[in-house]
């Protein structure tokens, strides 16, 4: 009889003993009992209230094939592709000047030599056609909904879209106004909430250093080569 260095013999009324190895009950009519193998810890992941997985301090984020070695060759180049036009993306970001109220004081301020914008490849456009993000910032209107929509769909893709400002993130102060749109959500798709009313120029400058990690998580080439 087997017995482990941590186990037991219980004899019942009937003289059938069994023994405890402190995985599973054997008796000794059923012949020698297998060696207890204890089951492997499954590595615990960490769930935020979100429902998204969450990362210990210092662990590496992998969001592309190029962080899982193991994976083949071909994707493993594609994701080379996708972090190096990712990389220009992210330091040439041109966004359209699009402002309709007071924010658009503070996106000058930003423009402006005290927080100096050119320094991340930032420069203002006139022209949607040349530009790849479009700060809304201000009231958006009934009458400015459909010139805000042709706008949009003139930029060239990958496009993006900052709403700058209570006004634009949901109406504001006339939030209740019969001829106010309530968050130009309502009429192109939204990347980044800067929120405030005004938000400050330091505000705006997070914002779009959140945009420049959002867009350095692309996949282009990758969703054209698993299509």
């Amino acid at each position: 009889m087997f017995l482990a260095s941590h186990s037991w013999r219980v004899y019942l009324r009937n003289q059938v003993s069994l023994v405890q190895t402190g995985f599973r009950w054997y008796s000794d009519k059923c012949g020698k009992p297998k060696k207890p193998v204890a089951t492997p810890k499954k590595k615990k992941v960490y769930v935020n209230p979100h429902g998204d997985r969450s990362y210990k301090v210092g662990e590496v984020r992998r969001y592309s094939p190029f962080h899982y070695p193991e994976q083949s060759k071909v994707e493993w180049v594609v994701a080379r592709m996708d972090d190096i036009l990712n990389w220009g993306r992210k330091g040439s970001l041109w966004p359209l000047t699009f402002g309709l109220a007071c924010c658009a004081l503070e996106m000058m301020h930003y423009a402006g030599p005290r927080y100096d914008m050119d320094r991340y490849g930032m420069v203002f456009r006139g022209t949607p056609r040349q530009t790849d993000v479009i700060i809304v910032a201000g009231t958006v209107t009934n009458k400015m909904a459909p010139i805000l929509r042709k706008t949009y769909d003139m930029m060239p893709e990958p496009r993006f879209v900052v709403s700058m400002g209570s006004c634009a993130i949901g109406g504001g102060y006339y939030h209740y106004t019969y001829s106010t749109v309530r968050g130009c959500n309502r009429i192109i798709p939204v990347d980044i909430y800067v929120p405030g009313c005004p938000p400050t120029a330091e505000a705006l400058l997070y914002g779009m250093l959140l945009l420049t990690k959002k867009v350095k998580r692309m996949r282009i080439c990758q969703t054209w080569y698993r299509h």
